[in-house]
């Protein structure tokens, strides 16, 4: 009876780390500094004097994000698409956020604008718009949900047959479109002279809605746009979202800190995304049961 009950025991474990497993996430890293270098040839753009971004978890209260020094004089990576040599100019301050590690890989660039660091707007952006904290200028704000092609998919993404992208202004939908990649849309509605231009370049989607796709493994989807927003005349912006303010899903593992704070960032993100809850939900099911089963013995 002891033998079977840590039989049972070790069975619920190893449902646990196939779990955890299928639900991992790639690490996202997000940066900010000024526009060092610019390489078409190479296709990459390198940020000198990087600062990280990252939150720390109080005991009680709100999480508190900020960015702090590392000990990196320059990221370069790869740019998300090539309109970004045309959006980006040496000694531009951005935002940038790469996958897998700090630089490498670029899946955002994202154009500030604002003469004090806690007030810094984006005004231009290539690459998925879910992965930076800091918010557009204008007030503006995009959601931005892909469809998935079902003939075309490796683990929890497929390529995206479309974007649906919903353009915001103070927190209220102004505009919605579906756009194939390749399209755009405008909006210039505000009477303030002020718009909003998107291209949806090209894209993933979760496949947890494809038929057969329960259980695959594989990382987030990202998608890559073109956003131009030409401010208000007056460039006033209320409510301004500060670089304390916590960004939903931002959870990073820092790189060295130098010289060392008392900010400490969290670990990588561990919650599954949307195409790898069912087979989480199993595992728990399943190690449920098995306690249930060792109390009846």
């Amino acid at each position: 009876m002891k033998q079977k009950g840590i039989f049972i025991f070790i069975s619920g474990l190893f449902l646990c780390f196939l779990c955890v497993s299928v639900g991992a996430v790639m690490l996202e890293v997000t940066v900010k500094g000024p526009v060092a270098t610019i390489n078409p040839a190479k296709n990459t753009l390198t940020v000198e004097n990087p600062i990280q971004y990252g939150c720390s978890y109080p005991a009680t209260g709100v999480p508190v994000c900020s960015f702090a020094p590392i000990n990196k004089s320059a990221l370069t990576g790869t740019v998300p698409d090539a309109a970004a040599f045309t959006v980006f100019n040496i000694g531009d301050p951005v935002v940038a956020t790469s996958i897998g590690g700090p630089g490498e890989t670029w899946i955002t660039l994202a154009k500030l604008y604002g003469s004090r660091p806690n007030e810094e707007l984006v005004t231009e952006m290539v690459g998925d718009t879910g992965t930076i904290p800091t918010p557009f200028i204008g007030n503006y704000s995009l959601d931005a949900i892909t469809v998935p092609d079902c003939s075309a998919c490796s683990g929890t993404t497929c390529t995206a047959m479309s974007a649906t992208v919903k353009v915001k202004s103070e927190g209220n939908v102004v505009l919605e479109r579906t756009l194939m990649p390749g399209e755009s849309l405008s909006y210039s509605g505000r009477n303030d002279g002020s718009s909003v231009y998107v291209k949806f370049v090209k894209g993933q989607a979760l496949s947890n809605t494809c038929p057969g796709t329960a259980g695959m493994t594989g990382s987030q989807a990202i998608s890559v746009y073109v956003v131009k927003v030409v401010p208000p005349v007056s460039s006033a912006q209320t409510n301004i979202r500060t670089a304390t303010t916590t960004r939903p899903d931002e959870a990073l593992t820092p790189l060295p800190l130098m010289p060392p704070t008392v900010l400490t960032n969290s670990a990588v993100p561990t919650t599954p995304k949307a195409g790898m809850l069912p087979l989480a939900a199993i595992g728990a099911i399943g190690l449920a049961g098995m306690v249930l089963e060792m109390r009846r013995k």
